[in-house]
């Protein structure tokens, strides 16, 4: 409905991003390497998300990338009100308080309905600027937006400029490919 995450082009993780997560390579090869640290989180979450991902069209393993990528798919590295290192973003997916009225609890179908919702809206404002994009082009433009809104998404070359990491939608769909490879 959104694409194929599998036939979308991605460089994978920063060098930024590698080293934060102790890492001294980079590209897809670290952001593959993440993602399968945090397999044994996000599996706890399964259920969850296929549901999420059946009733909203979003593949599931799209919903497990981003999950990794803003928290490690782990409750455990939020504040215990289910925030994240900045107090602004909240839950498993980081929905920021500034700009939603959050739903649910930090870890709750609830909550991951309202990320994948968000992330569709973002899908679609890229779509309505992007017009020439492909479906798969749009999709990575969508996840980008997801981390810092849709009106920063504007080239296909440069498209994470701008995202924490500077890589957010590369590293993303990186992940997202390997949860997809693995079964989710």
């Amino acid at each position: 409905m959104f694409g194929d995450i599998t036939q979308v082009d991605t460089t994978g993780a920063s060098q930024k991003t590698a080293s934060q997560n102790q890492l001294t390579y980079s590209g897809v090869p670290a952001s593959e390497r993440i993602a399968e640290r945090d397999e044994v989180h996000v599996r706890k979450y399964i259920d969850i998300i296929s549901q999420v991902a059946k009733e909203t069209g979003v593949d599931s393993c799209v919903l497990c990338g981003i999950m990794s990528r803003e928290s490690r798919g782990d409750i455990a590295v939020l504040t215990k009100d289910g925030f994240g290192y900045d107090g602004c973003g909240f839950g498993l997916m980081q929905v920021d308080k500034r700009y939603h009225t959050l739903q649910g609890g930090p870890d709750s179908i609830e909550h991951i309905r309202q990320a994948a919702g968000i992330l569709i809206e973002k899908i679609r404002a890229v779509q309505g600027m992007h017009a020439d994009w492909t479906k798969n082009q749009v999709l990575k433009g969508g996840i980008a937006a997801y981390n810092m809104g849709e009106k920063n998404v504007r080239t296909l070359d440069r498209m994470d400029v701008g995202s924490a990491g500077g890589d957010y939608s590369s590293d993303v769909v990186a992940r997202s490919i390997w949860f997809k490879r693995n079964g989710f």
